[in-house]
């Protein structure tokens, strides 16, 4: 959630600006300057709202609109094309929206929440207030690109143009352009109909170029970080599963998820998706550690069906089943870590042949859905995962640019990375909005 002292200071950092116009606005002495001062530079304020116009940037507009006329026309003609496409498929994306919506809320046990095309974004609630900056930002680019394709496109068409703003509602901002009413009145509806959606259009190219940045970014930081040598972490949550002495640290580089191996962010992704899928992965154990196993005759079944045979209460225990070709199945308590630090995985006593000594597979039997994961980050000891594994991906932020040189930092290429995906993230709710509401300023 939000934090209390941030909600505390936007409330009252906006009640002192409201209580402060209010006075001036008052007062007969300072009342006719303070209004000419508004008035000069375009401000206006209200509630939680404050707007600033000018006509500085007119001549910016104009002298990109006089630029190659014919471009300019293909280029507001495509918009004008993508915009009526785009515009029925917001209507499908947002009906499908809706009725995910309506399922879930009718359904006494919701899924498919992550797969909604459409969600909204509220600060400290599903977007964290860490990344609230790039947010923002996003919006503010987003908005400015927006209504710089409006201007652009209305000067080409011969709309007169009277000035260019930005906004602020509570915490988030906006940009706008003022249009002269008359003039696009009498313009032909095809032209008006570029004007409406060069905005969309030029929101979309802001996402390809995005894009292309990101698929260009290893590239781009080639010479001062290298990629597919694993995943490098970033972040771990404090308290989590994946934290304390055994577990990962800031500038761990992560290789393997068992026997899943990892070049990226993208693989470490996949390898926690095919582990949560696929059954639990065996150990190939000698014959003679199973026989000294305090297990026999300790064995119970939980609530959910799996059976358990550690009830010694030891952090370090972990309750293993195997078969030795004359039981079909037995257990044993064994620690974890000696167990499974240096051991071959196998689904199949076959699979553990090849030794000279005679070994078995060994599975942990654990509760259904939960796994034990063997997370390999040389050269530190193999961290051990013993949970649901989708806790483990929500545990751990990596990158997968790892510096070249020590004086680099691991978080220059995560701030690019997230700088250039929030317009990536926020431009089909943008788009549809815009297709639905016009939100534009004419006077």
């Amino acid at each position: 959630m939000i934090p209390i002292p941030v909600v505390v200071c936007v409330v009252g950092g906006w009640c002192v600006v409201y209580l402060t116009d209010t006075l001036l606005k008052s007062s007969s002495r300072v009342k006719i300057g303070y209004e000419s001062w508004l008035s000069s530079n375009g401000l206006a304020l209200s509630p939680f709202h404050i707007r600033w116009q000018t006509g500085l940037f007119n001549w910016l507009f104009a002298k990109c609109a006089r630029l190659n006329p014919h471009f300019l026309f293909l280029w507001f003609s495509t918009g004008m094309v993508f915009g009526v496409v785009f515009m029925f498929g917001s209507v499908v994306l947002l009906t499908r929206t809706l009725l995910q919506t309506l399922a879930q809320m009718i359904s006494e046990s919701p899924e498919g929440s992550n797969e909604q095309v459409l969600q909204v974004v509220v600060p400290g609630v599903n977007l964290p207030v860490s990344q609230l900056a790039y947010f923002f930002i996003a919006i503010l680019i987003s908005g400015v690109i927006h209504e710089f394709g409006h201007g652009v496109a209305a000067l080409r068409e011969q709309v007169r143009l009277n000035g260019f703003g930005m906004f602020v509602f509570v915490i988030y901002p906006g940009a706008f352009v003022d249009l002269f009413t008359t003039h696009l009145q009498l313009i032909s509806p095809i032209q008006q109909l570029r004007i409406f959606c060069a905005g969309v259009w030029h929101n979309f190219m802001l996402c390809v170029v995005a894009l292309s940045f990101l698929l260009l970014l290893p590239l781009i930081l080639f010479p001062l970080y290298t990629t597919g040598a694993g995943a490098l972490v970033t972040e771990v949550v404090e308290g989590s599963a994946a934290s304390g002495p055994r577990g990962l640290f800031v500038g761990d580089l992560v290789t393997q998820l068992e026997d899943c191996h990892v070049h990226g962010v993208e693989d470490w992704h996949s390898c926690i998706g095919k582990l949560s899928q696929s059954a639990q992965t065996g150990y190939c154990v000698h014959s003679s550690s199973l026989q000294l196993s305090p297990a026999t005759g300790r064995v119970y079944r939980r609530l959910d069906g799996t059976m358990e045979c550690c009830s010694n209460g030891s952090l370090t225990d972990v309750c293993f089943s195997y078969s030795n070709n004359l039981e079909s199945k037995l257990y044993a308590c064994l620690p974890a870590r000696k167990t499974m630090e240096s051991s071959r995985t196998c689904r199949l006593n076959a699979d553990c042949q090849t030794d000279f000594t005679p070994s078995l597979c060994v599975v942990p039997s654990l509760e259904n859905l939960t796994r034990l994961i063997r997370v390999r980050h040389p050269p530190q000891p193999h961290m051990l995962f013993l949970g649901y594994p989708p806790h483990l991906q929500m545990a751990v932020s990596l990158t997968n640019f790892i510096p070249r040189f020590g004086f680099l930092h691991f978080d220059l290429p995560v701030a690019i990375e997230r700088f250039f995906k929030y317009p990536l993230h926020k431009q089909p709710a943008c788009m549809c909005a815009c297709m639905c509401v016009q939100e534009y300023v004419y006077v």
